[in-house]
């Protein structure tokens, strides 16, 4: 397809500072099906099975001519996919109408029976070059559509597509006054709050004036305000792609709290899935689909998980059949639980750090150092079990540190890695260069929370570590976190929570403190459920132990995840949910995490 190799063209640093992304024919139905070409359907199928002729003929010319009164932006059109999809879905729904119209009769003198024209189709774009492509995209598709047409009349037509009207302006959208429309569609540029230009952090402090965590938004969250700003007294709806980023975390809070507050509604929604393109360089992209409006909803609202339709009461921000709550961050938690925090952050440099070999060959020539190597786990290391070894020196006496050239070398360059560094934080640090930046070392056993863990595992694999081992700021850490929170943590119910509430990188669950664990609403357990619950985490830790030599990345592997840990597990997942009074008939996740948003807004009321 034209559009495709368009952007194909465009080296990788172009496409991602502007955050462009393909966008496959497949991935433009999920969008436009339920934001209109669904309805048109049914309304077409509806007139076509009307029995009396002439009132079918008349509703039928009366359809045609609300076929091309529509109008269409894409205020973000790059090449022009979404317009010229949409142009040949609206153009094949109205050669149905005009063959049902005339059946097949070869039609002489009536002139052309088009009506619906690319000149119903706008477009805003930034770059001069995809604007050419985007009206030569769709002056090839009203050719296209042409053949299609004599087909079903039977006779040729008059037309040069190059005098038809393509209304596709070069501009930064957000800076531009956008035509009014029926229906707002497309996908904006996918670029972080912490990624974007200087040009792009002046549109977001223009669109967002005065609002609160405005830097914290992405660079897509200006297409959803412009859009919701359009709509305000009008029947217009819209429907962008999205990296799933706004419909995580405090994104949901910052950017649908407000625009939820001005009267916006989500109508429809597809939950995370991978946004593939037909070019030939793939770009895969995990992202949402959310459909949205202000004005009174005429359809039943409809979720779509991996392409799933569901028919639910309410889409709240984080895209789940609950009610608008939104779960602001805090430092503190929620409960009356333990706080948790990161595990050690170095700034390093990476001179602390060793791999196995490594340490071994520090060691022989420095072998005096062995007492003040520990073993290192972050995230990943803590999963599959391969460590990584970390040189401590903090509590090294200087009279042995002078006697341990090798270590002296390791400080020093330490040192001369802060100096150079940007940071005015980091530069001070450098006249401590055995002290981290951040230190937890808790005393005793501690509780291990993966930052970031794969969204295809059921469960976070958590798990304990002694007061030996040194963790990174990649895992959270839980000072002297009993079984009965490992308990809670690990169950079905936290995971439901998490799902929900956290970010993502790409689709891998990312937990945070401040909004996955500090927001949790955790149950009030009789003493014979909490001591049910540390009873059946005990029972994980000791499943667990019956594979010495598998990884926590072997055990909780879908496919080859132990019977006996399952079976742990499960029996955990029920003790929880009794401590929460959820039934375990009949509660599905949906219905959990909307029952743990009604908790949570009624204890975070209270505080």
């Amino acid at each position: 397809m034209l559009p495709d190799r368009f952007e194909s063209t465009l080296n990788p640093e172009t496409r991602r500072s502007g955050g462009m992304h393909y966008t496959s024919i497949e991935n433009i139905h999920k969008l436009i099906d339920p934001l209109f070409l669904d309805g048109l359907k049914a309304e077409f199928e509806e007139i076509a099975a009307v029995t009396v002729e002439k009132i079918r003929k008349a509703k039928l010319e009366a359809f045609q001519r609300k076929l091309a009164e529509l109008k269409f932006l894409d205020p973000a059109c790059g090449s022009g996919n979404f317009l010229t999809e949409t142009y040949i879905s609206l153009r094949r729904l109205e050669n149905e109408t005009i063959s049902l119209l005339h059946r097949g009769q070869i039609m002489l003198d009536i002139g052309n029976p088009i009506q619906v024209s690319i000149g119903q189709f706008y477009g805003i774009e930034i770059n001069d070059f995809a604007v050419t492509v985007a009206k030569t995209a769709l002056w090839i598709a009203e050719s296209q559509m042409m053949k299609e047409t004599e087909d079903v009349v039977h006779m040729a037509l008059d037309f040069l597509p190059l005098k038809s009207y393509a209304n596709i302006t070069e501009a930064n959208a957000l800076r531009e006054d956008w035509p009014r429309t029926d229906y707002i569609m497309g996908n904006p540029p996918f670029v972080g709050a912490r990624m974007m230009g200087a040009e792009q952090k002046d549109d977001v402090n223009a669109i967002f004036p005065g609002w609160k965590n405005a830097g914290n938004l992405d660079y897509v969250s200006c297409w959803y305000k412009k859009a919701s700003d359009l709509m305000t007294g009008t029947s217009i709806r819209a429907a962008l792609v999205s990296t799933n980023s706004v419909t995580q975390g405090e994104a949901v809070a910052n950017l649908w709290k407000p625009l939820f507050e001005a009267g916006v509604h989500i109508d429809f929604a597809h939950r995370t899935f991978r946004w593939d393109s037909e070019a030939k360089i793939k770009a895969h992209v995990h992202c949402v689909i959310v459909g949205f409006s202000i004005a009174p909803s005429t359809k039943p609202k409809v979720l779509y998980s991996a392409d799933r339709p569901q028919i639910v009461q309410n889409i709240n921000g984080y895209l789940v059949d609950a009610e608008n709550i939104f779960v602001e961050s805090r430092n503190r938690p929620l409960c009356q639980v333990p706080q948790i925090g990161i595990g050690n952050k170095p700034i390093d440099g990476g001179f602390y750090l060793f791999e196995r070999d490594e340490m071994d060959a520090f060691l022989e020539k420095e072998p005096a150092a062995i007492k003040y190597f520990h073993p290192w786990y972050g995230a990943y290391e803590f999963i599959n079990q391969k460590p990584r070894y970390c040189l401590y020196l903090r509590n090294c006496p200087p009279n042995e540190l002078r006697k341990m050239p090798e270590c002296m070398k390791r400080i020093e360059a330490v040192r001369e890695y802060r100096l150079k560094n940007k940071s005015p934080g980091t530069v001070k640090l450098a006249e401590t260069p055995t002290s981290f930046h951040v230190t937890n070392m808790p005393i005793g056993s501690y509780i291990v929370i993966p930052q970031v863990s794969s969204e295809r595992r059921r469960y976070i694999p958590m798990g304990y570590m002694d007061d030996g081992v040194l963790c990174s700021d990649k895992v959270r850490i839980m000072p002297e976190g009993s079984l009965y929170h490992f308990g809670i943590l690990e169950s079905n119910v936290h995971m439901a929570w998490m799902r929900t509430i956290c970010c993502r990188l790409k689709s891998d669950y990312s937990y945070t403190v401040n909004d996955v664990y500090n927001n949790f609403p955790w149950p009030t357990p009789t003493d014979t459920q909490k001591a049910k619950i540390e009873q059946t985490a005990q029972a994980i830790l000791d499943a667990r132990a019956l594979y010495p030599d598998s990884s926590l990345a072997d055990l909780y592997d879908e496919t080859t995840m132990p019977p006996e840990l399952r079976k742990a597990h499960q029996m955990n997942d029920k003790a929880v949910m009794l401590a929460y009074d959820f039934s375990i008939k009949d509660m599905t996740e949906s219905k959990c995490v909307a029952e743990l948003m009604r908790m949570y807004q009624v204890l975070a009321n209270q505080k």
